[in-house]
Formats: C-alpha cells, sequence, structure tokens
C-alpha cells in the first residue's frame, strides 16, 4: 500500500522541494524547488514542448504577468474569478466550502456506524459537487450538520472570494492591476498579430508556458493546491462552423476512460472509449477537442502517469462556464483522490468577443466566401463635432459604442431619436443623443470575404499537479526490503540520466570517470558521480531513491578492457559494454530507442553480489 508520508520524506530530505521562506516559518501555498525537482520540472517542460509546440507547429508567444484590471475586468475575471469559502465562526479560520464538503463526507462514510442511507445521500452529493453554488453547499453543510474540522465550530454561509492577487502598476497607486490568473489572456489580446504572423489563415494554435497565481483559500495538499504555479497553455483559433481536424484519423482509434456528465448523473463508472466513435455519437463535441484530449494522454503516459490512473471528466451543465461548448478534465487519480491536472475546454468565441466589446479592436479572421454575397448594411454614423461639444471626454466611448451596435440595435436608435431622445449604455454610464448627433447609413455590400470571430480550443496543464502525480506513480519499495524506497521514473523525464559509481576511491579510476562523463555528455547526458565511503550497494541505494534509471560501476575491469557496467536502477540487472559506446547506449535507452530487454539481450550479462 503507498505510503505518503514516506514519499513526501524522500522529496524532502533529498530536496526536490520544500517550503518557502521555511526558516521564517514557511508560507503555504509557496514551493520552492531543489536541484533535483528544478531538473523535473525543466524536462517535464521540454517534453511537453516538443510534444505540442513543435510536433503540432504551434506559435509560442511569453506575455506579461502583471495584467491591467481592464482586461481581466472584460475577460470576467474580476467579477467571476472566485471560490466559496465558509469560515469558523469563533476563530474565523477559512475554508473552501467544496473540500469541506468533500472531505467531511467521506470521513462519514468510512465510518463503520454511519447509517447505509446518509451514505448514500453522500455519495449523491460527491458525484455532483463539482457543479454545486454557495446554496447547494450550505444547504448540504446544513443537512449533515459538518463543522469546522480543526475546532469542531459552526461554520457561516459560503461567501464568495476572489483568487487573483491585486497590485498597482506604477507610483501613483491609479493604475490597478492583477497577477496574472491564467496565461491565456496575453494570447487573446494578442490574436491580431499572431493571425497576422500566420498569414490571415485559420486554424492556428498559440502556446505560453508561465507562471499564473491564484490567492487559494486555503492550501493544504503540497503542490497539488499552490497559489504560483507553471501552466502551459494552448489556445487553438478555429472556424466556430467547421472545428474538424486534418490530423484527427490519426488518434481515432486511441482509447480513453471517459467518465460522462451522462454517466456521473445516473452514478455509472467511467467507460472506455475509442476517441474516435466518442466525436462520432456526441459524447465528445468535436474532432478538435477530441484530438487534443488523445494527444493529452500521450503525453500523461509518456512522462510517467499510470494508465489506469488517468481518465477525463466531462464539466456538468451546471458547472460549465455558460459560453462553453464542451469541457473534459484529465484527471489523475492519487493518495489525495481524483485531481484535476488538464482542462480540455471548448470556449467558443467568448474571450476574443470579450476583448472587443472592451477595446472595440475587431478580433476577427476573414473567410473566402465560394460565392459572392449581397448584404444590406445598417450603420450609425455620429457626428463628432456635435457630440463632442455635448459630451467631451466621452465622444470617443459614444463613437466606439455606436460602431458595435447591431442592425437591430440601430434600428432602434432611428426610432428613438425621431421621437426626441436615444438613451445609449455604455458601460455602467448612459448617454442621452439627440437629433443631429446621430444618422443613419444604409447601404448594399458585395461580399467575396466574411469576417468570423474565431472559436477557442483550450487545453490548459498544471505541470506541478502532473509533476506530483508522476512521483506517486512511481514510488516503490524494494521487494523483500520494505525499507529501502526508490523512484522509477521514464528516462526521458529523470532528473539525472546516468550515475557513476567507482568500485572503490583508487585513483587510477579518476581518469576512467573523466573519459565516461565526457562519452555521456557528448549525449547531453546529466550525470551525478558518487565517490563517497560507503559500500557500493548503500551507493545504489542512495541513487535509486532519486529515480537515476541508469547507473555506470567503474571497476578494476574497466582498467584491463576499456568497459564498465551499466545496472538497470528498476531491475538492478547489470549489463559490460565498452567505454566508447557508452553515450549512445544510454542516450537511445533514455530517448526510447533502445529497451533495456533489448540492450540485456545484445550485450554480456554481469553478476554483482553487492545488493
Amino acid at each position: 500500500s503507498f505510503d505518503r508520508l514516506k514519499l513526501e520524506d524522500l522529496l524532502k530530505r533529498r530536496f526536490f522541494w520544500d517550503q518557502s521562506f521555511a526558516i521564517y516559518g514557511g508560507v503555504t501555498g509557496l514551493y520552492d524547488f531543489g536541484p533535483m525537482g528544478c531538473a523535473l520540472k525543466a524536462n517535464l517542460l521540454s517534453e511537453w514542448r516538443k510534444h505540442f509546440v513543435l510536433e503540432e507547429g504551434m506559435l509560442e508567444v511569453d506575455c506579461s504577468s502583471l495584467t491591467p484590471e481592464p482586461v481581466l475586468k472584460a475577460s470576467g475575471h474580476v467579477d467571476r474569478f472566485a471560490d466559496w469559502m465558509v469560515k469558523d465562526l469563533k476563530t474565523g479560520e477559512c475554508f473552501r466550502a467544496d473540500h469541506l464538503i468533500k472531505n467531511s463526507a467521506e470521513k462519514v462514510m468510512a465510518d463503520a456506524k454511519a447509517p447505509a442511507d446518509t451514505k448514500a445521500a453522500l455519495q449523491d452529493v460527491l458525484a455532483q459537487l463539482e457543479g454545486f453554488d454557495d446554496k447547494d453547499m450550505h444547504r448540504v453543510i446544513t443537512q449533515f450538520g459538518f463543522k469546522s474540522p480543526i475546532t469542531g465550530n459552526d461554520l457561516t454561509e459560503p461567501i464568495a472570494f476572489n483568487l487573483m492577487f491585486p497590485t498597482q502598476i506604477g507610483p501613483t497607486g491609479d493604475f490597478k492591476a492583477f497577477l496574472r490568473p491564467e496565461t491565456a489572456q496575453g494570447i487573446f489580446v494578442n490574436f491580431k498579430r499572431l493571425l497576422e504572423f500566420n498569414q490571415g489563415k485559420l486554424p492556428f494554435a498559440a502556446a505560453q508556458i508561465g507562471l499564473g497565481f491564484r490567492n487559494e483559500i486555503s492550501p493544504r495538499q503540497g503542490l497539488i493546491r499552490v497559489r504560483e504555479f507553471t501552466m502551459c497553455e494552448i489556445e487553438h483559433f478555429v472556424d466556430p462552423a467547421d472545428k474538424s481536424f486534418p490530423k484527427f484519423v490519426k488518434v481515432a482509434d486511441t482509447e480513453l476512460t471517459l467518465f460522462s456528465a451522462c454517466n456521473q448523473m445516473d452514478g455509472q463508472p467511467a467507460q472506455r472509449w475509442k476517441i474516435g466513435d466518442a466525436v462520432k455519437q456526441g459524447v465528445v463535441n468535436n474532432e478538435t477537442l477530441g484530438y487534443y484530449m488523445a494527444r493529452c494522454q500521450q503525453f500523461c503516459l509518456k512522462v510517467g502517469v499510470d494508465p489506469a490512473r488517468l481518465r477525463f471528466r466531462q464539466h456538468l451543465s451546471n458547472e460549465m462556464a455558460h459560453y462553453a461548448q464542451d469541457c473534459w478534465d484529465a484527471e489523475i487519480l492519487t493518495s489525495y483522490g481524483w485531481i484535476e491536472c488538464v482542462g480540455n475546454a471548448d470556449r467558443a468565441c467568448y474571450d476574443l468577443q470579450q476583448h472587443y466589446k472592451a477595446t472595440n479592436v475587431k478580433l476577427v479572421a476573414e473567410k473566402t466566401l465560394t460565392e459572392p454575397r449581397l448584404v444590406n448594411v445598417v450603420e450609425a454614423v455620429p457626428a463628432m463635432g456635435v457630440i463632442g461639444k455635448e459630451h467631451r471626454k466621452d465622444a470617443k466611448r459614444i463613437q466606439a459604442a455606436l460602431s458595435q451596435l447591431t442592425k437591430e440595435e440601430v434600428e432602434v436608435l432611428e426610432k428613438e431619436i425621431e421621437k426626441g431622445v436615444y438613451n445609449l449604455k455604455v458601460d455602467a454610464d448612459t448617454f442621452e443623443l439627440k437629433k443631429g448627433m446621430v444618422s443613419v447609413k444604409r447601404a448594399e455590400k458585395r461580399l467575396h470575404v466574411e469576417e468570423i470571430t474565431p472559436s477557442v480550443i483550450e487545453p490548459s496543464y498544471g505541470i506541478g499537479r502532473i509533476m506530483y502525480s508522476v512521483l506517486e506513480h512511481a514510488f516503490r519499495a524494494r521487494e523483500g526490503d520494505e525499507a529501502r524506497n526508490f523512484l522509477v521514473l521514464p528516462p526521458l523525464v529523470a532528473p539525472i540520466k546516468c550515475s557513476i559509481l567507482p568500485i572503490s576511491n583508487n585513483e587510477q579510476f579518476v581518469p576512467i570517470i573523466e573519459q565516461v562523463k565526457d562519452r555521456l555528455r557528448e549525449h547531453d547526458l546529466s550525470v551525478r558521480v558518487d565517490d563517497s565511503a560507503g559500500s557500493i550497494g548503500k551507493r545504489y541505494a542512495r541513487t535509486d531513491e532519486i529515480g537515476i534509471p541508469f547507473g555506470v560501476t567503474v571497476d578494476f575491469e574497466s582498467e584491463k578492457t576499456s568497459t564498465v557496467t551499466v545496472r538497470h536502477a528498476e531491475s538492478m540487472e547489470q549489463i559490460r559494454i565498452k567505454i566508447d559506446e557508452l553515450g549512445s547506449i544510454v542516450h537511445s535507452m533514455v530517448v526510447g530507442r533502445l529497451t533495456w530487454a533489448q540492450a540485456r539481450e545484445k550485450y554480456p550479462h554481469f553478476e554483482t553480489k553487492a545488493e
């Protein structure tokens, strides 16, 4: 059985990461990565970039983490980016409401004395918890008598808590801003530039790797819930009328575990689906979304996620954003339960439309029509001189608002002005427009192209969560020696690819060690030399513990024959190979061109009693 405390001890002791500012008492939700954590994270990001940016030909950007308030006001984050929070009525300690319900419900369900009907009711609650609003959560907390998990005191009703970190730009304090809660908005506001770079063609995908910041209410689960984290996000812009994907045929037979909204509502388990069938039958909305879900699974398995502990859960209708077409979270099973690690969402045209409304900058693409089309154009033409005299500094805002009116709204304006006054709403303000300030122009246009606002398919990856899940899935204990724990990480992402261990501290091994290092570094392989005191067996155990997949042992035979042994950490088997071949062989095993089983068949087996 998995022992989380042993894994956490290993990760802290070998400095994969530790709580930030630990010597000052630490800050919850903030972590510093040590050498091993840094290398593992860098390898995960490198593989993500290869898997998506390079293989899919994406356009990569790197945008500012500081985001002006109007940008996040337009995107909806200022008003709606919140979690429901409850407080201990006596101590004031805060808890995230849905997490409190989940943990309290699981505690009751684990109690053998709890009534069967209560357990069944709580099972239904957990199945639908993701879609609960504040009223639903308050009803459950009241119905089952849930209290503060720390003091047992009563709790307040759920209240909304905005998760963004506010700040100011400049010395006056007037320019309000936030640390970005996601990287996506930087891509949306640069859509025009990206479209130009792509020669005006749809579809195309833009990607960004960077930090996100969320002021979590009660981060208590290590890297699973943090306040500063690395995100990898893709925004795939596509014609809303055509969400097919040319490469979908390559992944159509990929099997995924899908936990659909219907299965969740009916209390049914997740099911295995070929993604091609899921799209064809409408379980997954479209080919582009389905393609990214299949590619998501490929990436997760490549970096070490156990396939038996990976599923895609569809958002229920009441938890999905009002504008979203479909959304599937890649969830990974850990000792904390099923954890959302990747969101795959069809966000429709919402973001680009919101930024257009806020800036009056059209964020559209042109689509060539198969045949020219005649259209009747009705537009409001402002008399800027007259409006300027009346409304002065607001004239530009009025002009921008008039340009965004639909045909129907312009016709209403025309009728109202004929009667006397038209009240134009611009954000929270209302402006009176009278006769002579606006005229209505009608014309017939022959269109050869039409403007479309692209839909966006967004895969969003939480690298810290994936990293923690991979480490949990890689944690092992040696058979027959439960105290000897080690990590079996895929060589592709392992922080260090190869250790070098001389059989003793003999000076004659020094030039051989240098030769071995040179051969490995010629192939860009990270190495760690352990020539410390202690038996070779203990040194093997130390390198196994931090997930080094291969170990090179320099022994007395190395001097005579220019050979070394290569040890496979997971199986503890060894082979003997020539030093000149070492770099290419280890590199082939790291990138997956050669398996350990194939190497064992090809090279002489070496027996040792050291372990």
